[in-house]
């Protein structure tokens, strides 16, 4: 490894973090082993990295110290980046349910101003893929782990206006008057 000018070892954390992305801390878990001379404690730790702008991951990582967990979360979080296409960057273009496990989660839809409504382990999705109205609700289970996939299933079966147009054989601006007919709000 590079040694830095005092002889240790190079900070590399810091170009990380000036590459766009911002990371939050969803949830740490302290864990016990038991050895022969008593318990041995780790830190498992959940973060959400994104760049605001519609990229965002997850990822969990497991030390002895939690701010060695919480880098490779960071790490992991930044390998499995998914795009989630924005309306307008702000929210959703449509409604979606995901699920994971016990957790399920309903994304919505929001009008300008409206702002992240949603708890824990969600808020931090939305912060960091650059959502500003968003309403959600998650339904059975409050595990955080189970919570941030059911979140990330939803985001994933999010799908572009573009798409749905292709798929159906129509042109965007067809598709886009039917909103406006069925909504009556502008696009």
């Amino acid at each position: 490894m590079a040694r830095g000018p005092q002889g240790g070892r190079d900070n590399r954390r810091r170009e990380e973090e000036d590459d766009g992305f911002t990371d939050k801390l969803v949830h740490i878990n302290r864990v016990a082993k038991v050895v022969k001379g008593g318990r041995r404690f780790g830190f498992a730790a959940l973060v959400v990295v994104g760049d605001q702008k519609g990229r965002v991951g997850f990822g969990r990582g497991k030390a002895r110290e939690v701010p060695e967990a919480i880098r490779k979360a960071s790490e992991a979080a930044k390998r499995d980046l998914i795009f989630v296409p924005l309306r307008d960057g702000r929210t959703l273009h449509h409604d979606v349910k995901g699920r994971h496990g016990a957790g399920k989660v309903i994304l919505r839809s929001a009008p300008p101003g409206t702002g992240i409504i949603a708890g824990g382990p969600m808020r931090a999705v939305f912060e960091t893929v650059g959502m500003s109205d968003v309403v959600a609700k998650s339904l059975g289970s409050s595990n955080p782990y189970n919570m941030v996939r059911a979140t990330f299933d939803a985001l994933k079966r999010q799908m572009h206006p573009k798409d749905i147009a292709s798929q159906r054989g129509l042109k965007l601006a067809t598709l886009q008057e039917r909103r406006r007919d069925l909504i009556g709000e502008e696009v």
